[in-house]
């Protein structure tokens, strides 16, 4: 019932900055609020499987990061214009992946893809050194 676009994605040089945005928009038009709802995102590097980088809950005051990311990258929200940033600074190649926003079953914060009820298709960002 709920489409996550992510948008931002693209390349960037190590050291660099880049904004992820996912927004959220209801099915054949159907009005949606994503305030009440955990957003997450995780990210698949090449040949590798998807792991989980960040997570807030719905009311954007409670958030949850990977170890490999924490203090280079900041999740937040605004429920607003349902939409979901990832701020992510310091990059790395190995930061190279692609980018998935997803939407949390309950309100909060959570970093298990199995708690997550709709996925966004992705959006690469490559870190060159």
């Amino acid at each position: 019932q709920v489409e996550l676009v992510e948008s931002g994605g693209g390349l960037v040089l190590a050291g660099g900055s880049r904004r992820l945005s996912c927004a959220a928009f209801g099915r054949s038009g159907r009005t949606i609020s994503i305030s009440n709802n955990g957003m997450a995102w995780f990210r698949q590097p090449p040949g590798k499987g998807r792991e989980f980088v960040a997570a807030i809950n719905g009311r954007g005051d409670d958030t949850l990061y990977a170890d490999s990311v924490k203090g280079r990258f900041t999740t937040s929200r605004n429920n607003a214009e349902n939409t979901v940033f990832l701020q992510m600074t310091s990059l790395k190649p190995d930061d190279s992946a692609v980018y998935f926003c997803a939407l949390s079953r309950g309100a909060a914060a959570s970093m298990f893809a199995g708690t997550m009820d709709s996925w966004g298709v992705g959006a690469q960002v490559t870190v060159d050194s």
